[in-house]
């Protein structure tokens, strides 16, 4: 049951002077425009092509289910002050959305970056997301050539919202996305180390429909249901002989879906558990140069390589820190 966010008027007057008395300004005393992003890999691909030539604020904590998060009341003075607003749609942060629809400024540009990325024909539906629900699987930016898309979709979108900083805008989005063509490039070349029989994903959530036809994988299961709960005796039962029949050498939960059910899973079928896989966590602290969405694939594709049997050492040579100025 999804939850209803009040406000109380005086405390959202409140919380709006607050946050209007930090307004930051650029160095040459202009008011920075304010962009508000959903997922943290979503942030750090709008962090990279504005720089520092905006007020970036991510609203969904990292560690936090980003299909059930509930936006806080002060949220909504950050969505009502925003000027650009950029979500990955697909309904994935359908609550953040309804916030958005009676509470944003009539002059802010909302922009969802999957729906300008793939058409329709092109949703996947899986076991997480199943065709009945009608919520498709959100996760494009797994797929590093989808998430390429993201980055010339927002740098297009900072030119219109702030054309005075385009040539910064378009100067980081070419550094930004020869480092993602790097990575991609990168990843494709690790799983064609991977032997092909081995080239198969089992993980707890269903995240990766788009990684694989990208990369040259299978994903040929998901554990958790499409309600978000812990699978039924029955799903658990039946992966199990699904993992022994096709020989599967590992199965991948991570830090934001923990899972005893998962750990089961592999004992039982004689695999290697791997907790460590990550879709919109980032990894290490705030300030670690590996806190971004480079250094989350990084991390991903060398995992995936070491577990299935493969080689992920062309990935060392990518810096994943942050690049815009």
């Amino acid at each position: 049951m999804r939850t209803t966010v009040l406000i109380h008027a005086s405390a959202a007057i409140l919380i709006l002077s607050i946050l209007g008395a930090g307004v930051v300004a650029r160095a040459d005393g202009e008011k920075k425009i304010k962009v508000l992003t959903t997922v943290a890999p979503i942030t750090n691909i709008v962090r990279n092509v504005a720089g520092s030539n905006v007020e970036l604020h991510g609203l969904i904590p990292e560690g936090t289910d980003s299909h059930t998060f509930e936006p806080r009341p002060g949220d909504i003075a950050y969505i009502s002050q925003a000027d650009v607003i950029i979500v990955n749609g697909l309904h994935l942060e359908t609550p953040t959305m309804k916030l958005v629809s009676t509470n944003k400024k009539k002059t802010a540009e909302v922009v969802e970056l999957a729906t300008q990325t793939i058409n329709r024909k092109d949703w996947v539906f899986d076991f997480s997301f199943p065709p009945d629900r009608g919520d498709p699987n959100p996760h494009l930016w797994l797929n590093v050539a989808h998430a390429m898309k993201y980055a010339e979709i927002t740098r297009d979108t900072l030119v219109r919202a702030d054309p005075a900083h385009k040539a910064a805008y378009e100067a980081n989005a070419a550094v930004y996305l020869a480092k993602l063509k790097q990575l991609d490039e990168a990843i494709m070349t690790a799983f064609k180390t991977i032997p092909e029989k081995n080239r198969k994903l089992v993980t707890y959530h269903d995240s990766w429909a788009y990684f694989c036809p990208r990369y040259g994988c299978t994903v040929i299961g998901a554990v958790q249901p499409s309600d978000f709960a812990q699978p039924s005796p029955q799903d658990v039962i039946s992966l199990i002989k699904q993992l022994k029949a096709e020989a599967v050498p590992a199965i991948f939960g991570s830090e934001v879906f923990p899972s005893k059910v998962l750990n089961q899973i592999g004992r039982e079928a004689g695999v290697k558990f791997i907790d460590t896989l990550r879709d919109d966590d980032l990894p290490g602290e705030l300030e670690d140069p590996r806190h971004t969405y480079v250094g989350m694939m990084k991390e991903n594709v060398e995992t995936m390589a070491r577990a299935l049997g493969g080689d992920a050492s062309m990935a060392k040579g990518i810096d994943p820190s942050n690049s815009g100025k």
